[in-house]
């Protein structure tokens, strides 16, 4: 389906349409379409939905004789440990093993080639021509990568949940505080653990979309921000920086294992939004500053 087909039927017998409500919904339609239809999407939603099937069968393995997963105290660690008590630990173990890299490196290139993309392929001049305007459509592309970001989550979640529970048991669930819960109430957890991870991905897609919006290479722009979130990643593990890494996106990503814990401690998870939250608000603002005075010629 082209973008074309992907608007309003009535846009066009309608002229005073096009730059309201239909125009929007449209353009979020074909940038939803356009990203998931994508083989390099779907590559990687397959890449994240295989990892917790491996670390599954690799704890299975592992354990079939009776052996055990040693686990630290703090984070994704402590969770391997439970997963051959309860399955459901799979999925915490499956997001803590994928967020340091895999789940953002996925968001990284689906932001780096919203806008890159569609410059080196010469379509975003056509798209320019839609009376919707430079605001709509660089507001749908970063909803479209919104959406992929709570997509990849989903995909680790529900993929480590199917695995879990065909190859360990389930039922109640011990927390990390060691109070035992439903497995519904576990599964409530889950999900909002999967929630917290997925908005943990928000700054770093602003961030991409902004390099975005600065070169007409979707390549460059790719590498360009897993590269940055390389760097990123590097220094928050350097001691000597302690005093920066607050400040840095990944910082607190790992804070969803709180949700583990009765009761919940939410000082790290507020934290982690608020430092999403002041990402998201300035290179979304930098890359719409850039977006709407940028001259596109191809």
């Amino acid at each position: 389906m082209s973008r074309a087909e992907a608007m309003p039927a009535g846009a066009a017998q309608h002229p005073a349409r096009p730059v309201g409500a239909l125009w929007t919904l449209g353009l979020f339609r074909s940038e939803l379409l356009v990203t998931f239809r994508r083989w390099r999407t779907l590559a990687l939603l397959a890449v994240l939905a295989a990892v917790p099937v491996v670390v599954g069968l690799a704890v299975r393995i592992e354990t079939r004789d009776g052996g055990s997963i040693g686990g630290g105290a703090e984070g994704g660690p402590a969770f391997i440990s439970q997963v051959t008590n309860n399955g459901l630990f799979l999925v915490f173990t499956s997001l803590a093993a994928t967020l340091p890299f895999f789940l953002p490196m996925t968001v990284g290139v689906v932001a780096g080639d919203a806008v890159a993309g569609e410059a080196g392929a010469g379509t975003l001049r056509y798209l320019l021509v839609a009376p919707a305007g430079r605001t709509r459509l660089l507001a749908a592309k970063f909803t479209a990568v919104l959406a992929f970001c709570l997509v990849a989550t989903l995909t680790v979640a529900v993929f480590a949940l199917a695995t879990g529970a065909l190859l360990f048991p389930t039922g109640e669930v011990t927390l990390l505080s060691g109070t035992s819960v439903s497995f519904g109430e576990g599964l409530a957890r889950a999900l909002a653990i999967a929630l917290a991870v997925a908005v943990s991905l928000v700054g770093l897609a602003a961030l991409g979309l902004f390099v975005s919006t600065l070169t007409d290479s979707g390549v460059a722009a790719m590498a360009a921000t897993v590269g940055l979130l390389i760097t990123v990643q590097i220094l928050n593990a350097i001691p000597q920086l302690e005093a920066v890494q607050p400040f840095l996106f990944p910082h607190h990503w790992l804070s969803f294992a709180d949700l583990l814990r009765d009761p919940v401690y939410w000082d790290g998870i507020v934290k982690n939004l608020g430092l999403q939250a002041a990402y998201t608000a300035v290179f979304a603002s930098a890359a719409w500053a850039r977006f709407s005075t940028r001259d596109v010629t191809v």
